[in-house]
């Protein structure tokens, strides 16, 4: 199978490419390299699977010196004839697409990227799909398309209408996107919630990595909502795994979908949306007690209340995803930031 991964600068597709690739598939691996994080991990992680710095340039495939089935290209896709010219030229089987401006904080003093590179970009991905079929199209979504829902735990059947950042609406419009072109070109499109992923190779943005680096300073660290949160932190490893099970089953048509009681997970058409997580929530203050332990090391902690775009609480039901694809989540919170740690000791040589 040939698979196009975007994102594989990024923290997610950079896993994903790997675990394909030691099953034996083919990647061509995707990215623009922005600068929203440090580039240097970027670069840092493709150097990893044989692709140096030097050797990118815009819109050029490039073969890794490691993994013969991996090629890399730094494409824009916003540019949509650039990424129709590489579907024709490719003709991929399966579309994992996580390429996305992440960040809900980001969204609130920069909006207009995420029009261009959630949506813009995600509706070129719809066209070369559409124009250049292929088996499956899996995409990222977020669990911040719950937004202001307080039902726990977070059901794909629940509505999602009330998006309280614009990455979150940016998310939901993804998923309607996706939708009209399973219905309109038969197109099998997947769509994944994910719920707060973490572990060896981070983004630098999130809140393992920003205490993990604060606490090796002896700086104190920001806890919002005063501590009181609990997120459904779920490690890389458990997260591709998920990836990959979904990627190899095409949505189909829900058979029962009632259009007089619609399901906003399912549909007539070849259209899908599961929740990834780990379906077991954890105290803020627990995970940051996990990163203590992992570095030896107390946290000096700055209480502070919730910020907007923020919610209090998270929590996937991934009951359909477990039913459909066999998927559960093994790592448990000790375990995952452990393996963190010892990463960012490794690679920072702190």
């Amino acid at each position: 199978m040939k698979y196009l991964v975007t994102g594989t600068a990024g923290f997610i597709g950079y896993h994903v490419a790997k675990k394909l690739l030691e099953r034996g598939d083919e990647v061509v691996g995707l990215d623009v390299i922005n600068d929203y994080y440090d580039i240097n991990l970027k670069y840092a992680r493709l150097a990893s699977m044989g692709v140096e710095k030097e050797e990118i340039s815009n819109n050029k495939l490039v073969q890794s010196s490691d993994i013969p089935f991996y090629r890399f290209i730094k494409l824009d896709l916003s540019k949509k004839e650039d990424l129709l010219h590489l579907f024709a030229q490719e003709k991929f089987d399966v579309v994992i697409h996580l390429a996305a401006q992440a960040g809900v904080r980001y969204s609130l003093t920069h909006p207009e990227v995420y029009i261009e590179s959630n949506i813009i970009a995600f509706l070129n991905i719809l066209e070369s799909c559409r124009f250049h079929p292929v088996k499956h199209l899996v995409y990222a979504s977020s669990s911040s398309v719950y937004g202001a829902n307080e039902k726990l735990p977070f059901s794909t059947s629940d509505s999602v209408d009330h998006p309280i950042s614009l990455y979150a609406a940016s998310k939901k419009s993804n998923e309607l996107m996706a939708h009209t072109y399973s219905h309109l070109f038969n197109i099998p499109t997947t769509g994944l919630r994910f719920f707060t992923v973490y572990g060896p190779w981070g983004r630098p943005d999130m809140a393992l990595f920003l205490f993990t680096e604060a606490i090796l300073k002896g700086e104190p660290i920001k806890v919002f909502n005063f501590g009181k949160m609990k997120r459904d932190f779920t490690y890389i490893d458990d997260i591709v795994e998920g990836v990959i099970r979904v990627a190899d089953r095409p949505a189909s048509p829900n058979a029962d979908f009632d259009p007089q009681n619609p399901d906003p997970g399912s549909a007539r058409a070849p259209f899908k949306v599961y929740n990834i997580g780990n379906s077991s929530p954890v105290l803020l203050m627990d995970y940051i007690h996990a990163i203590e332990d992992g570095l030896g090391k107390k946290a000096e902690m700055e209480l502070l209340p919730l910020q907007p775009g923020d919610v209090p609480a998270s929590h996937a039901d991934v009951s359909d995803l477990v039913r459909d694809t066999g998927y559960k989540p093994e790592t448990s919170i000790t375990d995952g930031v452990n393996a963190f740690t010892k990463w960012y000791l490794d690679y920072y040589k702190k």
